[in-house]
């Protein structure tokens, strides 16, 4: 698979990474620690370098079965993390970015993940009570001790990744982006082509709803984080199927699947994105990673644009409260 440099401090990557929140958390399908830690090194063997995990995923747990999984080839990979929440009694409570807490965050990441450093530690939301100059000042401090190596930002508004990259660089945002969540192409992905920064485009395949497999007649299991997100109603799946009509008239001329094409779509906006989907399946990491071979050339990306400006997609990505959290 080929690489794709993230920033300018020399973080580089294969082209696609490999989200490993579902593994054990949010999706309903926690497939238990020995085959969780079966396909994240199924993913290393296929040439996936990027593994992408927070203390908030499980939480904890999820830390423990990457850095377990990894321990064999942890110098041929690039393990993130994230901090920013404030968990208590193992439940998400709120944001919490202080640099104390920023600190007691990546010394109990290591520990978890059996590494001497982690490679890319995001801030996993903007904390607004918290300024970001403290947030990459603490970060500054970990990367002076040799405890983290690169810097991250999640869900940021220019502003925010402008102040902090003032401080520390920012060598990478983490943000939603897809065919289905556009949102960073207005200002966030110019910033980040000013800058220098690396984007990592987590859920590019839209929760799962661009691979074509889930309608307004599937069943989402209630402990399904999806089940709260607004574009998961059977009015929103309904509404949206026009996407998944694109992607698969573009897959049969391509010989692909849908979700492939889908993430051919994000690798071809800069080459300095770089998607992490996510699965617990080992065929769908195989169709996953089949997409870095999918050549979309400018003629498709003219069509498919031209088809979206079409396309009006419904249903917003979060719920009101969780969306205040984000683009600060």
């Amino acid at each position: 698979m080929e690489k794709r440099k993230l920033g300018q401090q020399g973080l580089e990557v294969a082209a696609i990474g490999y989200g490993c929140m579902g593994l054990n958390y949010a999706y309903n399908s926690n497939i238990g620690k020995e085959a969780a830690i079966s396909l994240v090194r199924n993913a290393a063997d296929r040439g996936v370098t990027l593994f992408d995990t927070a203390e908030v995923y499980g939480p904890f747990t999820n830390e423990e079965i990457v850095g377990e999984a990894l321990a064999p080839i942890r110098n041929k990979v690039i393990i993130a993390t994230k901090f920013g929440f404030d968990i208590r009694d193992g439940q998400q409570v709120g944001v919490n970015s202080r640099p104390e807490h920023i600190r007691a965050v990546a010394e109990a990441s290591l520990k978890r993940l059996k590494i001497d450093t982690i490679d890319l530690l995001y801030q996993h939301r903007v904390d607004p009570d918290v300024p970001i100059e403290d947030v990459a000042g603490a970060v500054k401090d970990l990367i002076l001790e040799g405890k983290v190596k690169y810097f991250g930002l999640s869900e940021a508004g220019a502003q925010t990744i402008r102040r902090a990259h003032t401080i520390q660089p920012v060598s990478v945002l983490q943000n939603e982006y897809s065919l289905w969540t556009r949102t960073p192409e207005k200002e966030i992905i110019p910033t980040l082509q000013e800058l220098g920064i690396g984007l990592v485009a987590y859920s590019p395949l839209g929760r799962g709803f661009l691979t074509g497999k889930l309608t307004a007649q599937s069943a989402i299991a209630d402990d399904d984080f999806r089940k709260m997100l607004p574009r998961f109603s059977p009015e929103a799946l309904a509404a949206n199927q026009s996407l998944i009509d694109l992607l698969s008239a573009v897959a049969a001329e391509k010989k692909s699947t849908p979700a492939q094409v889908a993430l051919a779509w994000v690798l071809a906006q800069k080459p300095w994105i770089v998607p992490i989907p996510g699965t617990t399946k080992l065929h769908r990491l195989e169709e996953n990673l089949g997409a870095a071979s999918v050549t979309l050339s400018a003629a498709d990306l003219v069509k498919i644009q031209f088809a979206l400006e079409k396309i009006e997609v419904v249903g917003e990505r979060y719920p009101e409260a969780m969306e205040k959290r984000t683009g600060l």
